[in-house]
């Protein structure tokens, strides 16, 4: 299915650019964590951008792209102001948003299907936690744009004095992809707004995909 699957063309959507390197890769959960941590930084670097109010408005749709070192680099010259989220090995860089039909052309032909990365046994822990539907067997960028998802949502409900903490620890995400009967039990503990996902790639509508768990409730 199409990235832009029932997109309307003036939709606003977030690029975020995961950068990946198949001589030397980063773990999937450094990916997902990577790119979380990117949607959120790219949108406190500006929040009061109209832009940023308009997309918020609507779905805050996002869209996960690979880029092999080389491009990357190319991506950050084209986008010079934007802070890239690094997480163990892994970078991205999240970017404003833009029109879903009008993508710069070094951004629009970068790979949206088919991105993952190799899992490990190693835990990455956090107050800050993104649970994951593991049961769907959702791709790495699949899993990663669910969890900026729930990141964003999160941040727009927490408490300001626990945003400006989490910011001043420099916003370390932790990642725990859990099987449905478990994540399940833990839904009644979110943070924040449990995200179901719109169907547009991989998964059914209405599958339920993710959600932030704080670790010191």
């Amino acid at each position: 299915m199409s990235e832009h699957t029932e997109r309307q063309p003036d939709e606003l959507v977030q690029p975020i650019i995961l950068r990946i390197d198949k001589e030397d890769p980063s773990t999937e959960d450094e990916g997902i964590s990577a790119v979380a941590r990117a949607a959120v930084i790219a949108y406190l670097q500006d929040p009061q951008n109209e832009q940023w109010q308009i997309w918020a408005s609507q779905a805050f749709a996002k869209s996960v792209r690979r880029a092999n070192p080389k491009m990357f680099a190319k991506v950050l010259e084209l986008f010079p102001e934007q802070m890239v989220s690094e997480v163990g090995k892994a970078q991205a860089v999240g970017l404003p948003p833009l029109p879903a039909a009008a993508l710069p052309k070094l951004i629009a032909k970068l790979q949206v299907s088919g991105t993952e990365l190799p899992k490990s046994d190693e835990v990455l822990m956090a107050p800050v936690n993104i649970v994951l539907n593991k049961s769907l067997e959702m791709s790495t960028g699949k899993a990663a744009a669910q969890a900026a998802h729930a990141l964003f949502a999160w941040l727009t409900e927490a408490q300001p004095e626990l945003i400006e903490n989490w910011l001043k620890s420099h916003a370390p995400v932790g990642i725990k992809q859990l099987p449905r009967p478990e994540f399940d039990k833990l839904c009644t503990q979110a943070s924040g707004p449990v995200i179901q996902d719109a169907g547009r790639t991989e998964i059914e509508p209405g599958s339920t995909t993710a959600f932030v768990l704080f670790a010191q409730q």
